[in-house]
């Protein structure tokens, strides 16, 4: 039997009746998941108006949970993409043709897919399937004699109290249903966009690696361009994506990632990789509930004194801050005294919600495990940048990073190996960069990238060409399972 649990910001009278099955996300974070819990569903209520709040953590722990999140943080995120885009998403259907309204606009809500007024309830049907959210607002207007519309994501405390009766009615019928969302994506001929940014000062493929993957595609009937997100105009022109930009969630390549895996690509990254490796609490609570072996971590929401004291008597110094989002080890840091941490917590809390802090072991070097589609293609040695406790030092003039070594997988450890494949069965099927720390016979996963570095005599220097091959062949294989 499936449970449900209601998250809300902090207010929980509005659904006292619902009982026992309404938390608060303070709640959701400190007690769950629970040993032996049954298949669990969560219903977000939380405020998901902006980038990393408790809403956006809400989903993305429910994910990392293996709680089925309502709504998903896709939805949250293509949301909020489209408003910034365009300021709301303006979309037209048929079904408005001759609905008629009195005054310039007249704003109506969805709950759950419902809505009072018949003639939008197709239109309703389908913004839910395309945007499966617990409440929208749709603006009906008139411009140039043509009706559309405006969509906008709305928060349950804003709603007034006839309207939350409302809300809370569907809200009980929706519980009792079963959740059935998703549509049929389109087939296209074999065309591939690789998207790079020739600006970025520390790209995931330099160019020869990339000139090497357009060869390798064409040996395997696939026509590769390489374009930036400007040349871009059209994804639809393609059927498959490969991200070789530096990804992020709050960023171009997830919105043009989630934008190709509805269109019907084969994308690499795939948007669910980004949003499960980009962000790291997402990581380290996946990692904890599966078992995986990782250095202690704490995830915190605020730097009071209680808090720090917690921390104190959890870690030594020095200790591991690290923000949910960073890349090529930015924002991660270290500090060694109470003094730092508290001047770093203030810094962080600036711009998130929560704040990772794990603790630190030093290594000459740390593992990187290349795993496509569960299968181990590439490992290399990365040693610390000079004078360095990481493998980049980003305030260095020179020797940004440290050096490398490449070897064959089946001379890597087998408990970095099996540890890196473990990782991954996490996240999905596509391609990703494992980082391990070990010591003696101990694994401890670090991270997992969904978009690690492929570059020319580093991660190919043991298979040569055949790395790109290797690649490129997933991605035949993958489209011929779509069909032409």
């Amino acid at each position: 039997m499936i449970k449900t649990l209601i998250v809300v910001d902090d207010n929980v009278l509005d659904l006292a009746h619902f009982g026992a099955n309404v938390i608060t996300f303070n709640a959701y974070l400190k007690d769950y998941p629970l040993k032996n819990e049954p298949k669990t569903r969560i219903i977000n209520l939380c405020d998901t108006e902006y980038y990393l709040s408790k809403g956006y953590y809400c989903s993305l722990l429910a994910e990392a949970r293996n709680h089925i999140a309502f709504p998903t943080v896709k939805t949250i995120n293509e949301l909020r993409f489209s408003n910034e885009e365009t300021d709301t998403t303006i979309l037209i259907f048929k079904e408005l043709k001759d609905f008629k309204i009195n005054n310039d606009f007249e704003e109506y809500f969805i709950y759950f897919g419902k809505i009072n007024e018949p003639k939008l309830k197709k239109i309703a049907e389908k913004l839910f399937l395309r945007h499966p959210a617990p409440l929208l607002k749709i603006t009906v207007l008139k411009d140039n004699n043509i009706t559309r519309f405006t969509l906008k994501r709305v928060s349950f405390s804003t709603l007034s109290i006839k309207n939350k009766e409302i809300f809370l009615t569907c809200l009980k019928e929706f519980i009792n249903t079963v959740w059935r969302i998703g549509g049929a994506k389109k087939q296209h001929r074999w065309e591939m966009a690789i998207l790079v940014n020739p600006l970025e000062k520390n790209p995931p493929s330099n160019k020869e690696a990339i000139s090497k993957l357009i060869k390798a595609a064409a040996k395997l009937g696939i026509n590769a361009d390489v374009l930036t997100i400007e040349q871009l105009q059209n994804i639809s022109h393609y059927d498959a994506l490969f991200i070789r930009e530096t990804t992020s969630i709050d960023h171009h390549t997830y919105r043009l990632a989630v934008n190709a895996e509805n269109t019907g690509l084969v994308v690499l990254d795939d948007p669910t990789s980004i949003l499960r490796c980009c962000n790291k609490v997402y990581l380290h609570d996946a990692f904890s509930y599966q078992n995986i072996s990782c250095l202690k971590t704490k995830v915190i929401a605020d730097k009071s004194s209680e808090t720090i004291s917690n921390l104190e008597k959890t870690f030594t110094y020095p200790m591991v801050l690290k923000m949910p989002e960073g890349s090529f080890s930015d924002g991660v840091f270290k500090v060694d005294n109470k003094k730092d941490l508290i001047v770093r917590l203030i810094e962080i809390f600036k711009t998130s919600a929560l704040v990772l802090v794990q603790e630190y072991l030093f290594t000459d070097y740390d593992w990187r495990i290349g795993v496509l589609n569960g299968r181990a293609i590439f490992a290399c040695k990365y040693k610390m940048a000079n004078n360095h406790w990481q493998i980049y030092n980003h305030n260095a003039k020179r020797f940004f990073s440290g050096g490398f070594e490449t070897l064959p997988t089946f001379e890597v450890p087998k408990i970095v190996l099996e540890t890196a494949l473990k990782s991954c069965k996490i996240i999905g099927n596509g391609l990703y960069g494992v980082d391990i720390k070990q010591v003696s016979n101990q694994a401890y996963v670090l991270e997992v990238n969904d978009n690690p570095n492929l570059d020319n005599k580093v991660e190919d220097a043991y298979l040569g060409d055949e790395l790109y091959m290797q690649i490129m062949a997933e991605f035949c294989r993958r489209l011929e399972l779509r069909g032409r």
